[in-house]
């Protein structure tokens, strides 16, 4: 009888379990945000996520590069690539929902899954 693979290797067979790890890691998401609506330069997105250690955001760039996700431009910086605006526009769809949910939430909305027994 064949072992069950675990660890990584069992989820190599399960693209969006790997592409949860990929953006489950710290400071990812914040990094692919910032480069949604133009190419920046490593100071730059280093400003713009100023709580984060410059050799954390060298880690993540290199893993969105190795992705496919984020490539880069001399002089322009880090860029989105066609695979990287497609999972922006994924993003964008929580985008929306926070926007949405915010609003409730402003406005004294009770968010059904916060309803308490009586």
């Amino acid at each position: 009888m064949a072992r069950r693979a675990t660890g990584r290797a069992a989820r190599a067979d399960r693209p969006v379990t790997a592409v949860l790890d990929l953006l489950g890691r710290r400071w990812l998401l914040r990094v692919l945000w910032e480069l949604r609506t133009e190419p920046l330069t490593f100071r730059v997105l280093r400003d713009r996520c100023n709580a984060m250690s410059p050799s954390v955001l060298n880690r993540r760039l290199g893993e969105l590069r190795q992705a496919g996700v984020v490539a880069v431009e001399p002089r322009r910086g880090y860029r989105l690539t066609a695979e990287g605006r497609e999972l922006v526009r994924a993003l964008r769809a929580i985008d929306h929902w926070a926007e949405r949910r915010a609003l409730r939430s402003s406005r004294g909305t009770r968010h059904p899954a916060r309803r308490t027994a009586r």
